[in-house]
């Protein structure tokens, strides 16, 4: 594996239910050298949830001062919250090493295909079937039936924005899909273009012993 490329995003989104926060946090246990950008959010923490490790949760008025002060890279109203990535968080991970994971909605996605100057890797996380997506949000329990047919109603939505990714991954089995995952993230950073100071310092070193 390269280890000396230029470090870059990936961004993720997945419609609700179809197990994306699971994936990734076993992708960033494996992986070397790869970051999660931690969100900032407008909506109240869950059972569980920490500040800086889930979200950064601050009030809308404060979301709304910081969007004006163009604070973030990317930012969107969700299930009737907002959401967004801190630009300086990005750009600290990045400049440190780290290829930086986002975990973005297609509103976020969208934005960021007009605004973020350089290449990135798009992943949509799928489920293997409708009627599983429907299954997995009502077995954890979590949401009230309008809430599930809410998320279920944006699910279609969402699915509309799939063809605009580099790569689609189905969340069938866990293991499969954490792997493919990882397959993703090794083939981008075997890109020639992330990978322009080793060939030239390979191209110096053969230059020497010609």
């Amino acid at each position: 594996m390269l280890s000396d490329h230029t470090p870059f995003l990936i961004v993720v989104s997945a419609p609700s239910g179809c197990g994306k926060t699971t994936i990734l946090r076993r992708v960033l246990a494996l992986e070397g050298k790869l970051s999660f950008s931690v969100s900032v959010t407008s909506r109240e923490p869950r059972p569980g949830e920490k500040e800086g490790k889930d979200y950064f949760f601050i009030s809308e008025s404060e979301f709304k001062s910081r969007i004006a002060g163009g604070e973030f890279l990317e930012y969107a109203l969700v299930h009737g919250n907002c959401y967004g990535t801190a630009r300086a968080q990005v750009m600290k991970l990045l400049q440190s090493g780290q290829d930086v994971v986002l975990d973005v909605d297609v509103q976020g996605v969208a934005q960021l295909a007009k605004t973020w100057p350089f290449d990135m890797a798009t992943i949509f996380i799928v489920p293997p079937s409708f009627d599983e997506l429907r299954h997995r949000l009502v077995s954890r329990g979590t949401d009230d039936g309008e809430v599930i047919s809410r998320r279920l109603a944006n699910a279609r939505g969402e699915l509309r924005f799939a063809s605009q990714y580099r790569y689609l991954l189905v969340n069938d089995e866990i293991d499969k899909a954490v792997a493919g995952f990882r397959q993703i993230i090794s083939a981008e950073r075997a890109k020639v273009e992330r990978n322009r100071a080793l060939l030239e310092s390979l191209s110096l070193d053969f230059e020497k012993e010609s």
